[in-house]
């Protein structure tokens, strides 16, 4: 039996209506989580949501040896990427009508350097968001100390936490990856809920 052949104009027309659909599939998949992304930025323009940000792409794991607080040639800093990956964070708070945040950071370089490249406005140092990674002794204490300074701030606008992996993972249980935030909501009875989570583009 001869078997029916598709002529080349139909070829055409198949792969593309074939393309179509795909591309249908992949808009129509992806509309929920940016409208879920959009609803999460708008809550940080509200008072009791707070995003808590792991600071921008910094190459290694935890703290060089001859690790010193005071001399950043001893520390881990934002590579190149994690330099742009920090600016396109603030320029994606910005989008969003959000110029001006109060920002405050762990006194590691990696996290003031994100904070500055933000580009939202004055940083200020906070201990509380110190890394406790060469110390998971000081986890629970600095965690409790760090949920009632939470708790007790007075809304003023916006507010971005520059810290660690080890200190959000400590606070939400969520492992955020670099540049990654995590927004959460203040609760009356003393809760630090999870909201949701931004991703770094």
């Amino acid at each position: 039996m001869k078997k029916d052949k598709l002529a080349p104009g139909g070829m055409i027309v198949l792969l593309s209506l074939l393309c179509t659909c795909v591309f249908v599939q992949t808009v129509s998949g992806t509309a929920p989580q940016r409208q879920a992304e959009e609803k999460l930025w708008r809550l940080l323009s509200m008072p009791d949501y707070v995003a808590l940000l792991r600071h921008a792409v910094a190459p290694g794991v935890g703290d060089p040896p001859q690790f010193s607080l005071d001399d950043c040639r001893t520390q881990r800093n934002l590579s190149e990427s994690g330099r742009l990956q920090a600016k396109e964070i603030g320029e994606r708070f910005r989008s969003r009508g959000i110029d001006r945040a109060r920002v405050y950071t762990s006194q590691w370089c990696r996290c003031r350097q994100t904070a500055a490249l933000l580009g939202l406005g004055e940083v200020r140092e906070l201990e509380l968001l110190n890394s406790f990674f060469r110390d998971y002794g000081r986890a629970d204490e600095q965690t409790a100390g760090l949920r009632t300074w939470l708790l007790e701030m007075e809304y003023r606008g916006p507010l971005i936490l520059v810290t660690h992996q080890v200190n959000i993972t400590a606070l939400t249980g969520v492992h955020p990856s670099s540049g990654e935030m995590v927004v959460v909501r203040r609760e009356k009875d003393g809760e630090i809920v999870v909201v949701g989570t931004l991703a770094s583009q």
